[in-house]
């Protein structure tokens, strides 16, 4: 006689259905929500950039602060650290001499920086019209 692999024990007609957890979600418009550094991490300025450029390609923190221009050591290395905390970047130390570290996404903050960048190149192709706008309002005050 065959066997069954299943060993789950087939429901009490009548007994509750247990429901599966939910998956946690926060709610950033509250205030004590966990989520708001988070927020703050991936669409402060700094944040931005570091996430749009490592969507090329893995690079090391030399090359970073090239391809981001205006961006300090010390800024850099802190945007790095709390993107690293945060899971949206890889930090990987390879054991040469002199040392080598690069950094790369993760594919979670693949996925962030793909919904940054679609932002921020909405803000380039719309910049003429916001142009307009802040120039108007400098001449109202």
């Amino acid at each position: 006689m065959p066997t069954s692999s299943n060993t789950e024990t087939p429901p009490i007609a009548g007994a509750p259905v247990p429901t599966p957890p939910q998956p946690l979600r926060g709610n950033v418009m509250s205030r004590d929500c966990i989520s708001r550094p988070i927020l703050s991490h991936l669409t402060n300025r700094w944040g931005v950039l570091v996430l749009i450029a490592l969507l090329d390609d893995t690079q090391r923190f030399s090359q970073l602060r090239k391809r981001i221009g205006g961006v300090s050591e010390r800024m850099l290395s802190h945007t790095l650290a709390l993107l690293s905390h945060d899971g949206m970047v890889e930090r990987r130390a390879h054991d040469v001499l002199p040392p080598h570290v690069d950094y790369t996404l993760t594919p979670i903050g693949r996925e962030a920086a793909l919904k940054i960048r679609d932002l921020a190149d909405w803000i380039e192709l719309n910049l003429p019209a916001i142009a307009r706008s802040r120039a108007e309002h400098s001449t109202d005050q």
